[in-house]
């Protein structure tokens, strides 16, 4: 029986928890690429980072799990030692994984609404609107987050049923259009420069974009569910992009 690209990466990730080394080899050691600064490059720098956090007794758990052609890309819990949420992604080719991106932040919350940062639907639906829902999310990320046209929210956001998973955020598209709106000493609190991926599989769609949140150079993962060509449920995490004298490897965050 033949393992989807998502199951082998669930259980590479639960590695980490189990100690078990098999999973490991869905990674390609030959041509793997690492854009986690943090982590050195290639597969002794994977395994040297498994092994630290066996270490801390961690809990890993994948709480939504996609596919898009060749891209896994996955909506995490992890506790080693303390609660963080994160998104990975990985690039298979020839059937094993040659590529990582993630995005990790200490978990908050719950919020104002009384939502988690992962919590709500897991559920893969509407798989023949998966360009549509993808040209959606990119065009509100380019029109919206980087031009900062914040008038056209409710062109792509649904004003009426809109949930929120951002812990410093609540629901309805009011809150979202006022943390957009935010300045801080004459700029934008949240700024999106440059939208690098955009990932979907069916209902969900994830956006990987770069800018700067209260002035620090950031990378945002934004996870999107779609219901009747409107967003309607938003995830997220951001990290701060380490200086580049501090990366471990050179292949940058992006």
């Amino acid at each position: 029986m033949t393992v989807s690209k998502t199951d082998q990466i669930k259980a590479l990730l639960k590695s980490i928890e189990t100690g078990d080394p098999g999973p490991v080899a869905v990674v390609n050691e030959a041509k793997y690429i690492q854009h986690n600064p943090q982590t050195h490059e290639g597969s002794e720098g994977l395994a040297q980072l498994f092994a630290r956090l066996s270490k801390t007794n961690p809990k890993v758990n994948m709480v939504r799990g996609f596919e898009d052609g060749d891209f896994v890309f996955a909506h995490m819990e992890y506790d080693f030692p303390s609660r963080k949420i994160c998104f990975e992604v990985f690039r298979f080719e020839d059937g094993r994984a040659v590529e990582h991106w993630d995005n990790i932040q200490q978990r908050h919350g719950p919020n104002k609404s009384g939502h988690s940062m992962v919590d709500g639907p897991t559920t893969v639906t509407d798989h023949e609107e998966t360009e549509t829902n993808r040209s959606l999310v990119r065009s509100f990320a380019e029109t919206v987050l980087v031009a900062g046209q914040i008038e056209h929210l409710a062109d792509f956001v649904d004003a009426d049923d809109y949930t929120e998973h951002n812990p410093h955020l609540e629901d309805g598209s009011s809150s979202l259009q006022s943390a957009l709106s935010e300045m801080t000493g004459g700029n934008r609190h949240i700024d999106y420069h440059r939208v690098h991926r955009v990932l979907a599989q069916g209902n969900f769609v994830l956006c990987v974009s770069e800018g700067e949140r209260g002035g620090v150079h950031s990378a945002f993962y934004d996870l999107f569910r779609i219901a009747n060509g409107k967003i309607v449920e938003h995830w997220d995490t951001t990290e701060a992009i380490a200086p580049r004298s501090e990366w471990k490897n050179n292949n940058g965050k992006f």
